[in-house]
């Protein structure tokens, strides 16, 4: 059943990937309609999320920032189909970065990069960034069910280099990779809620205290690792901006938990910038104290 639903739906996947960008925005308009205003995916965790973590915006402009927030959505789900297709001229041209060279200096300290992002405007064309890197890329994500599904996304991050890997192949990855001494670089994206009984630390986020993952920076600390912190801007439809700012070179030096609370901290500043484009229709606030 499961391969019969990937025959059914691949080709439309494939044909909305070779649509023009301008095609598919107007696509991503009408998908918007139905999401939004028709079914209202997940409308009550978006309004449950944003009255708990915008608390210094009024209702009505909560609902001004909603309905962008379900525009960008739309926008990214095409987008992330286009990356089926897209040439290696075009996603550099849309997700540009604005400060490689600061990642490049990490790389020829000889040690490999943790990479901790939100899921903030376009974290799935950071992917793009393995087209620069010297190091071998990993992803952590989640498995899909459907493994046609799972190996269509294993095979469109390899046109960037990238290897796939899950939450629980993220450590014995990284220790065969630091007993050979591959250098590689480890892209987290670490805002989301973890299981409460597996939270080794709590901290503020938007001012609610909620429990954090901290593999990053406890695998970065105990594998010596650089980290940093990759912030994304959305310039205007289908285009991004990424910066790259270091968190540490010495992680072993700074206090458990600090590193992360720091990642936290960053992330917040870009919500409270342009809060439409954070990923409001996950459970973040799920747990909290």
């Amino acid at each position: 059943m499961q391969y019969i639903l990937y025959l059914l739906v691949y080709p439309i996947l494939w044909s909305i990937s070779i649509l023009p960008f301008p095609i598919l925005y107007l696509l991503s308009d009408f998908v918007f309609v139905i999401v939004y205003r028709i079914i209202g995916y997940r409308k009550k965790v978006v309004r449950e999320n944003m009255s708990l973590a915008l608390t210094h915006l009024s209702y009505e402009e909560r609902l001004i920032i909603e309905e962008k927030f379900y525009r960008h959505l739309c926008d990214m789900f095409l987008e992330m189909i286009k990356t089926m297709t897209i040439s290696k001229d075009e996603i550099c041209k849309r997700y540009v970065f604005n400060n490689y060279e600061v990642y490049a200096e990490l790389e020829k300290q000889d040690k490999s990069v943790a990479i901790m992002c939100a899921h903030y405007a376009s974290y799935e064309w950071v992917v793009s960034m393995n087209y620069y890197t010297k190091f071998q890329g990993y992803g952590i994500y989640k498995k899909i069910k459907n493994p046609y599904f799972d190996k269509l996304v294993h095979s469109i991050r390899s046109k960037y280099n990238a290897s796939l890997i899950t939450t629980k192949e993220t450590i014995p990855t990284i220790i065969t990779n630091h007993r050979n001494k591959k250098l590689s670089v480890y892209g987290f994206a670490s805002d989301q809620s973890p299981k409460e009984g597996a939270a080794h630390h709590w901290a503020k986020f938007m001012g609610i205290e909620v429990p954090v993952h901290t593999g990053a920076e406890m695998l970065s600390k105990k594998y010596n690792m650089n980290i940093v912190f990759l912030k994304t801007k959305k310039v205007k439809r289908g285009f991004y901006q990424a910066t790259i700012e270091v968190l540490t070179e010495n992680a072993n030096l700074v206090p458990n938990y600090e590193i992360t609370d720091q990642f936290l901290k960053l992330v917040e500043k870009q919500i409270i910038e342009a809060p439409e484009f954070y990923l409001w229709t996950h459970k973040r606030w799920k747990h909290k104290r």
